[in-house]
């Protein structure tokens, strides 16, 4: 046991190994913070029924391109931000209306975005949320074929 620290090379700390986070990790996250996002528009989510607040999160994840770094001191914040990976992500969402639609979307990829760089260390280089479906107390009723 005593032969076993002098074995090891001295490998910096930032290359000894590498942590990956999956796809599905990513997407429970990003649906849990846009549900999150979208829980504070009340006006809105009150036209949407119970089942279909939860935001579905498509995502792909690569991993951050190997960094040339000699040293550890020259590794900035932002480095260190990236050092998991990239996602691209497609979040699609149903809301209520009338409501702001765009401060609703805007919302849910501003706080995905931080959450991601804050709680799993990426960056998010392509993002987009579409609407799939508005609710208003209109089309809640399924007899009548249109709302005017």
């Amino acid at each position: 046991m005593t032969g076993e620290a002098g074995r090891r090379p001295g490998i910096p700390r930032g290359e000894r190994g590498a942590t990956t986070v999956a796809d599905r990790v990513v997407a429970k996250i990003a649906s849990r913070v846009a549900g999150e996002a979208l829980s504070r528009f009340t006006e809105s989510a009150g036209h949407v029924p119970p089942g279909r607040r939860t935001p579905h999160v498509a995502t792909s994840v690569r991993r951050a391109p190997e960094r040339n770094t000699a040293t550890g001191d020259d590794e900035s914040a932002a480095g260190r931000q990236a050092l998991l990976g990239e996602v691209r992500m497609r979040v699609t969402v149903e809301l209520g209306y009338p409501s702001d639609i765009g401060a609703q979307c805007a919302a849910v990829r501003r706080e995905v975005t931080e959450r991601l760089r804050t709680w799993a260390g990426m960056e998010v280089s392509d993002f987009s949320v579409s609407v799939e479906r508005l609710h208003s107390e209109h089309t809640r009723h399924t007899d009548q074929e249109r709302v005017r």
